[in-house]
């Protein structure tokens, strides 16, 4: 693939950075993607597809807001199609899992006859330094609208090698992998392990759906963000996603990494330090 271009579609977030920091290694020329960029992307501005699928012959592509909102569905089947007629031959799709409206996607992906592969990804490790919890974390509690049910962390590095594995050896097209963590944890335990790494104490705090919501709400968040953190905070964390999958295995040949070990190679960059 060294004389190849592969989009990077969504730009370099928690995963699209790193699949093309490893791709730029192996010496393909990579395009990122995204409002920002240029040629920029936007999902809802289909007149920004072409010029970012230009000679491109694969794609790595993340959806945002989410697969779970109710246009993604038709909006893949959409890329998909500008895709082919760009002369992509192979697009890997992070999905979700345990999401209906992730599910239509890939559904739409696969019907429409471009070489797939897509990437069930359980919840982020990196959501606790990189993303929204962060804050929490920093300030020595996080409160969620997540109890007792156990989540599969995986980790982002982790997905970005098998995406790169699966973008440039065709033995993983047409595939589906549920991409989870060794273990399932509770938030609670997740934040537990944090604290141990990082030398503090770091308490956790379930909180009622409704109150988060409100919350969010008053911070600013749109309805279309505070009805996707619903869907993520019932149904995705109802128990359908705890049992622990293969996916990092199977595609990388080895296990995926430990939340502990995360948690220890995170809290050694100092990031979780209490800022004076």
């Amino acid at each position: 693939m060294q004389n190849s271009t592969v989009a990077i579609i969504g730009g370099l977030g928690k995963t699209g950075g790193r699949v093309a920091e490893r791709l730029e290694a192996r010496g393909i020329t990579v395009r990122a993607a995204s409002r920002s960029t240029t040629p920029s992307f936007d999902w809802q501005d289909r007149n920004t597809w072409h010029q970012a699928l230009e000679g491109v012959s694969a794609a790595y592509v993340t959806f945002q807001p989410d697969l779970a909102v109710a246009w993604a569905a038709e909006a893949i089947a959409a890329f998909a199609a500008a895709a082919i007629d760009a002369g992509v031959k192979h697009i890997v799709l992070l999905s979700g899992r345990g999401e209906d409206g992730a599910v239509l996607s890939e559904a739409r992906l696969k019907a429409a006859g471009v070489d797939y592969t897509v990437l069930r990804a359980s919840w982020f490790n990196q959501n606790f330094s990189e993303g929204a919890f962060i804050d929490g974390i920093l300030h020595g509690k996080l409160a969620l609208p997540a109890g007792d049910v156990p989540e599969p962390f995986v980790d982002a590095d982790d997905l970005a090698d098998a995406a790169v594995e699966c973008l440039t050896n065709p033995r993983h097209r047409n595939q589906t992998y549920e991409m989870t963590g060794p273990r399932a944890l509770t938030f609670r335990q997740a934040v537990a392990e944090i604290g141990l790494a990082s030398g503090r104490h770091i308490g956790y705090e379930t909180i009622p759906i409704d109150a988060f919501i409100t919350e969010m709400t008053a911070y600013g968040l749109p309805q279309e963000a505070t009805d996707l953190l619903h869907e993520l905070f019932t149904q995705v964390l109802d128990g359908r996603n705890s049992p622990v999958k293969d996916g990092i295995r199977q595609i990388l040949g080895r296990p995926a990494k430990d939340f502990s070990d995360y948690a220890n190679q995170t809290a050694a960059t100092g990031i979780w330090s209490i800022r004076s």
